[in-house]
């Protein structure tokens, strides 16, 4: 009797680990034929509760307008960008802010290089996709969407807190 529950008792602990692991996705899609930007959009319209947003560039009207969306529908939107690169704002910015999404400029580094969402505290978006035009259209680019790493989201999100009370409020 005690051999069986012992089998048991491995076997559900093997299927666990076996079902940590397989809640965990990763999809990645490249530019310029359109897959990074897909990716990118298809996140932003999945957020139920939260988006963090760090940005180097930031000039989609795409990803701007699916912010804004998601900002409507109850989704709680902050956005983080490089100072020198957005200082002068941009429609894109026009059209975040148009909406009350809270935008902050990081200016403490040579660049804040970054290009990365944390949506829903669950999803990870990253790679080398700028939040731009050029990066959907001429630029060879990718983006990365891991799902269901908790850990993982939550180091982005640290990284991003950070960052975000280095920042200023953008003016």
């Amino acid at each position: 009797m005690n051999k069986r529950i012992y089998i048991i008792l491995v076997l559900f602990q093997i299927c666990s680990i076996n079902s940590a692991f397989a809640e965990t996705s990763v999809t990645v899609g490249f530019s310029p034929h359109g897959q990074a930007i897909d990716l990118v959009l298809q996140a932003i319209e999945a957020a139920n509760q939260t988006i963090e947003v760090a940005a180097y560039n930031f000039t989609s009207p795409k990803i701007a307008f699916a912010l804004a969306e998601a900002e409507r529908r109850g989704v709680k939107v902050r956005i983080l960008l490089d100072k020198k690169s957005n200082a002068h704002g941009h429609p894109s910015t026009d059209t975040v802010l148009a909406v009350h999404i809270p935008v902050r400029l990081n200016g403490h580094y040579a660049i804040m290089h970054d290009k990365y969402m944390i949506i829903d505290r669950s999803i990870v978006e990253t790679g080398s996709f700028n939040y731009t035009a050029s990066a959907e259209k001429r630029n060879a680019e990718n983006a990365l969407i891991i799902k269901g790493d908790k850990d993982l989201a939550g180091e982005y999100l640290n990284n991003w807190e950070k960052l975000w009370s280095e920042g200023e409020s953008f003016q």
